[in-house]
């Protein structure tokens, strides 16, 4: 391990998440992957390695601070993008069965290729939109732990999300600026949604200190039939 790797091991090993040296190698393979794709599309303006190591692979992590991750079977990460927080959580957990849902098909092809590349087994990548997905029978009302980073505001990232938890289940908003305002205005989602705000956890990276949140909602029922609403919808109207 080289200063870079060895400062990310050292930071996990702090929160007893000890990485084996082939972990360590998935997560090194992780970077190359993402640099080398994302000079052909736009998955992340953040390509420094150092930088990709803090921001977000060790990002991602932090849910597991928060959340027993051993006490999760499955895990869905909606909107991930280039796959965070759910593929730096399956590396460091790979118990865990996860589902990643995305808009765009160029960057499921992106996270095939990740999954492929590292040897992950347990997971599925499915193109759609999440008011379409979460409709669909195995997938709604159906997952431990429910997240989503840095994807909408909480009254519509609450329409996204919390029809894939099943009851008892949690959802987890991972966010940078404080969300005290979007938490305020998401109460009657919630409440529609069958959510109820358990905890918001605030913390900073390590190194450059940028402020991070984590919202802790329970789902304590069966998503009411109305919803998802169509897709789009939530994002024009939000429920407030």
């Amino acid at each position: 391990m080289d200063s870079i790797q060895s400062h990310f091991h050292e930071l996990l090993s702090e929160r007893n998440i000890i990485l084996s040296p082939e972990q360590m190698q998935q997560f090194e393979v992780y970077y190359q992957e993402l640099v080398s794709w994302n000079e052909k599309m736009n998955l992340t303006g953040i390509t420094e390695r150092d930088q990709v190591y803090i921001k977000h692979f060790y990002d991602s992590v932090t849910l597991s601070f928060y959340i027993n991750m051993e006490e999760v079977r499955n895990l869905a990460d909606i909107g991930s993008g280039a796959g965070f927080p759910g593929i730096p959580l399956k590396i460091c957990f790979p118990h865990l069965k996860l589902t990643i849902v995305d808009s765009l098909n160029k960057r499921i092809h992106f996270l095939q290729n990740v999954a492929d590349k590292l040897g992950l087994k347990e997971v599925e990548f499915l193109h759609g939109r999440a008011e379409d997905m979460g409709r669909y029978e195995g997938l709604r009302d159906s997952f431990d732990l429910v997240t989503a980073r840095a994807v909408a505001r909480m009254a519509v990232l609450n329409e996204f999300c919390l029809p894939f938890a099943k009851p008892g289940g949690t959802f987890a908003a991972m966010k940078g600026s404080d969300p005290t305002e979007e938490v305020r205005e998401s109460k009657r989602s919630l409440s529609e949604l069958r959510g109820k705000l358990v905890k918001s956890h605030r913390f900073s990276l390590p190194m450059e200190n940028s402020e991070r949140h984590i919202i802790l909602i329970s789902k304590s029922g069966p998503t009411p039939k109305k919803y998802p609403r169509k897709a789009g919808t939530p994002l024009k109207t939000p429920i407030v």
